[in-house]
């Protein structure tokens, strides 16, 4: 499609301000965490590495950092596992109520989070009896992460179809050996996407986490939140910050190297 140049600048004026929109902000914790001021006076008077040192010796940050670390990991783990049987089950196989099933499996990723952070609440602790803790806010993580996983793997399987396997089994290779040397190649690279994609929603998750997290369960988003308000606490929360800023740029730029695109997000 041809445009004229003055469709053009205004196009790439609206894109410089829809970046400005943004990523201002988030440059603006950047620059924050080094702000000698302690309520963020903008523009700063000058600048200091001692909320970088401060943030380097916050116990409570660190260990927020490792519940969120295993939170994760695990929730990205059951999640491979689950999404990855339900995207073979519906895409692989024809049965009734195939697409209702579909359905609810991609419904939680569409929910807001705070109706699914009651539910699961509601559920731990007046159906189970459940005591709220690090292992129920794992599973209340994997029920969007799972989504993320099933939708990378089923889109995948739907380009790649069956006659790589089909061909496979017709040279006497046995199911596992199909899967091993054809499918998995095949759904690797999709996978990893949807591990890096589910492990970047869990960490960042607060809603949910605050339905689901015990007294003794803090992950590095509620450490963030209970601490911002806090006079002492706001440039360390303001380092950290920024410091998840550019580290969140990873897992996202990972997997659509690997994936080649992101099929969903939350």
């Amino acid at each position: 499609m041809h445009l004229s140049r003055g469709m053009r600048r205004l196009l790439a004026g609206w894109t410089v301000v829809a970046l400005l929109i943004l990523y201002a902000p988030l440059l603006l914790v950047v620059v924050n965490s080094f702000n000698i001021s302690r309520t963020f006076a903008f523009p700063p008077d000058s600048f200091t590495f001692k909320w970088w040192r401060a943030a380097w010796h916050s116990s409570g940050a660190w260990h927020a950092l490792g519940t969120s670390v295993i939170v994760g990991l695990c929730a990205t783990a059951l999640a491979l596992v689950l999404g990855t049987l339900a995207a073979f089950a519906l895409q692989r196989y024809r049965f009734f109520g195939r697409q209702s099933l579909n359905l609810l499996i991609t419904m939680p990723i569409t929910l807001p989070g705070i109706v699914t952070g009651i539910a699961l609440s509601t559920t731990f602790t007046s159906v189970l009896q459940v005591t709220l803790s690090i292992a129920t806010i794992i599973v209340g993580h994997a029920t969007f992460c799972i989504v993320v996983v099933f939708n990378n793997v089923q889109a995948r399987l739907r380009r790649t179809g069956v006659s790589f396997e089909e061909a496979a089994a017709d040279l006497g290779a046995t199911g596992w050996q199909t899967f091993r040397m054809v499918t998995f190649p095949a759904i690797r690279g999709a996978l990893v996407a949807g591990a890096l994609l589910a492990f970047a929603l869990s960490f960042d998750e607060i809603v949910v986490t605050n339905f689901t997290a015990g007294a003794n369960a803090e992950t590095l988003p509620l450490w963030i939140f209970s601490n911002l308000f806090r006079p002492n606490q706001a440039p360390v929360v303001n380092v950290v910050a920024a410091v998840l800023t550019v580290v969140a740029i990873v897992p996202v730029w990972l997997a659509q190297r690997i994936g080649g695109d992101i099929s969903t997000t939350r």
